[in-house]
């Protein structure tokens, strides 16, 4: 019995690849232009990121130095400044304790301050690339396609030319988690002002607001609902990412469930896992009831 593959030519079944030669030279061109490339400028990329990673290293040691019950008090004010739920501060402080009776305190350290630091980059770079978005069709038609780039290659691509250009260690391992997890908070900024009713925006023209007058006092305002819907999506996405990040090097909870997988551990993956997980929850509730908070003040102003 013939077969699909007799009947129609060889050009219609054998689909026309560049040669194996070929694709290995290409390959290799890439590859040498990018070690060229970090021969070149890995000492003054490195450089211009060194300031992190001493801001990350010292702020790693100001929390792992701190007390437990003076940061377990810390994390009740901030808590209930946030959600105004004392049945969340409850909640974290008996999570907070339940880590740290489990062994698992300083690594918990090492994970907020990599999650506080990389929140705030992502924070600080996000925002304004977010409102440049918001001002520009183009723009945005431009920014889009990377922030779909990023959000939806493996990481564990991405970590290449990060590990190449800055090696092992707290610096690379956060880079990795700001490119995962910006995406959100610049997509939601973006969203948010171009969300702002136009009569709203006509009744400031009407008042002589000036172009930054108008992003600052009004637009940003009225946007805050959707970007700090944008930082709780940034802050979770940052938490997914520690056990990625500490394949090259990033310290805490995410780098024992990485040990725990080299060695079928399963308790110490399931205790360090749910410690991860415990911490997420908190974020996401506090995040959650202080974006209502915000709509519901934004309402009442502009209502």
């Amino acid at each position: 019995m013939m077969g699909l593959k007799d009947v129609l030519p060889d050009v219609m079944t054998e689909f026309p690849e560049m040669g194996r030669a070929d694709i290995r030279d290409f390959k290799k061109g890439i590859d040498g232009a990018f070690k060229d490339f970090v021969r070149e400028y890995g000492e003054l990329i490195e450089g211009f990121f060194y300031p992190l990673k001493i801001f990350l290293s010292w702020f790693e040691r100001l929390l792992v130095a701190t007390p437990w019950p003076l940061m377990i008090i810390i994390f009740a004010v901030l808590v209930w400044l946030g959600a105004r739920s004392w049945v969340i501060v409850v909640g974290t402080i008996l999570a907070s304790l339940l880590i740290g009776y489990l062994g698992m305190w300083e690594d918990m350290m090492k994970t907020l301050a990599l999650i506080s630091v990389s929140t705030f980059v992502c924070i600080a770079v996000g925002i304004p690339i977010g409102i440049l978005m918001s001002k520009s069709d183009r723009m945005q038609s431009i920014i889009v396609p990377i922030l779909d780039f990023m959000q939806t290659i493996p990481a564990f691509v991405y970590l290449i030319p990060v590990m190449m250009l800055l090696g092992i260690g707290k610096a690379p391992g956060l880079i990795a988690v700001c490119i995962y997890a910006m995406p959100p908070v610049i997509r939601l900024t973006d969203l948010g002002i171009r969300l702002v009713d136009k009569d709203v925006l006509e009744a400031a023209d009407a008042f002589g607001a000036s172009p930054s007058q108008k992003m600052f006092r009004v637009q940003l305002p009225l946007a805050l609902p959707n970007l700090f819907a944008g930082v709780n999506q940034t802050i979770m996405m940052a938490l997914a990412m520690v056990v990625v990040a500490s394949l090259i090097g990033a310290q805490g909870l995410g780098s024992n469930v990485l040990k725990a997988v080299n060695n079928q551990y399963l308790t110490l993956g399931i205790m360090n896992g749910s410690a991860i997980v415990a911490i997420a929850i908190v974020f996401d509730r506090v995040s959650q009831k202080f974006g209502k908070r915000l709509q519901k003040h934004s309402e009442t102003v502009h209502g």
